[in-house]
């Protein structure tokens, strides 16, 4: 992702709260990797860190109040709004958001707000109480059909000393937000113009990923080549595009960028499936990418099995099916997802799949196409629906892959 921001100008809006001090390294990075930014901050932010650091870091004179006589002009939040190409604020305190949403300009951060007309990133930071109010959650909600992009908030210690769902992300993980968003800026139209609310704008979407490992001993298992790279890509995806994602995980090489809506760590096929199984009935949407093992050990030995003999015999069965329970389950309106990886007569066998899992979506692709399957940065897939369609897409990088699944999912909506 590194470069994305190359070349861009970045204002950073920052509110009041203790993860402003995160925010300083935030600009460090944008700066390293190639953004122009200039900062703008409420008189609240400033009891967190100083002018100093943020003009120091930025390159730029601070600008925190409407009326200084050191601002470029008198109508400054219109020449930073001109010169921008996007606004990230962090951190967005429940304060700001709520302002935000109801176009109250009452300092230098909100009056900008009001004149921006370009994306803005917004990475909500407050006790996990606050954020989860009905009203920040109302804001929230408004910012994102005008076309703001929320970043979901960590779960972890908050200032409080409480735990919970609300610190602010890692400036890398910001960064990498920024830079995702960088790579999605409108070419052709104005940036940032409110946009039709995406289709996955508060659906939940339940997702599984990397791959399962199904101990033979306490010290052996067995398991696949999945990294978890594609379940990444559309995690990362669909929290850009506003939805609620409910990702299922086995033992992944890599982690999304951006924190899942919630986050449920398994380890075996069956753990997979009943995570699954009852997630199900909450859910929008399914999308299965994780490689799950199709047999697994019989009997699962208490104790390290001893190097006797040549020749280990392992009784195997076979798990329970995770797309076939959700597709036998699946109410109207609810839309159903499974990957095929095959090495012979691919087609016959992920239409045959589509029909007798009931799913909408079979994304297959073959280990024999060079550059797809597993742990590389690749694939090549062919779409194959319940409405009979087949569309083969070119070698893409999974990140692009994984936005042709989403760009392509609500064509089978039902209206």
């Amino acid at each position: 992702m590194n470069g994305s921001v190359q070349g861009k100008k970045v204002v950073v809006g920052l509110s009041g709260g203790i993860a402003a001090y995160k925010t300083l390294t935030l600009i460090r990075l944008l700066v390293k990797n190639g953004a122009e930014v200039k900062c703008v901050c409420t008189p609240s932010a400033l009891e967190f860190v100083t002018p100093l650091a943020l003009e120091t870091l930025s390159g730029y004179p601070l600008y925190s109040d409407l009326f200084s006589s050191r601002n470029e002009s008198k109508t400054a939040h219109v020449g930073y709004a001109d010169w921008a190409d996007l606004m990230v604020v962090a951190p967005a305190s429940a304060n700001t958001i709520a302002k935000f949403a109801h176009g109250i300009a009452d300092n230098a951060l909100t009056t900008l707000f009001n004149a921006f007309d370009k994306t803005v990133v917004l990475a909500p930071a407050m006790n996990t109480r606050m954020y989860k109010h009905p009203a920040t959650q109302s804001n929230l909600d408004m910012l994102r059909q005008w076309g703001v992009k929320v970043v979901a908030p960590a779960s972890g210690a908050l200032a409080c000393g409480a735990q919970g769902e609300g610190r602010m992300p890692e400036p890398e993980t910001l960064l990498a937000y920024t830079e995702w968003v960088c790579r999605h800026l409108p070419e052709s139209s104005p940036l940032g113009k409110p946009q039709e609310s995406s289709y996955y704008t508060g659906r939940k979407v339940l997702l599984t990923a990397g791959p399962t490992v199904e101990p033979i001993d306490p010290v052996r298992y067995l398991s696949n080549h999945s990294s978890g790279l594609m379940g990444c890509c559309l995690a990362d995806e669909l929290s850009l595009r506003g939805a609620e994602v409910y990702y299922v995980t086995g033992p992944a090489r890599v982690r999304p960028h951006f924190a899942p809506y919630r986050l449920i760590p398994v380890q075996t096929a069956g753990e997979m499936y009943e995570a699954a199984v009852s997630l199900w009935p909450d859910m929008d949407a399914a999308i299965l990418s994780a490689a799950v093992a199709d047999y697994a050990p019989a009997v699962v030995s208490g104790q390290k099995i001893k190097k006797d003999s040549d020749l280990l015999c392992l009784e195997l069965k076979k798990t329970q099916d995770i797309l076939a329970r959700l597709g036998n389950e699946k109410r109207k309106g609810q839309l159903l997802v499974g990957f095929a990886l095959e090495t012979e007569n691919e087609l016959e066998n992920a239409e045959s799949k589509l029909k007798r899992k009931n799913a909408d979506l079979i994304v297959l692709n073959s280990l024999r196409n060079p550059g797809a399957g597993f742990a590389v940065a690749t694939n090549q897939v062919t779409f194959v629906d319940r409405k009979g369609r087949v569309e083969s897409l070119a070698l893409k990088t999974k990140e692009e892959v994984a936005s042709d699944i989403l760009d392509y999912l609500p064509s089978l909506a039902e209206s």
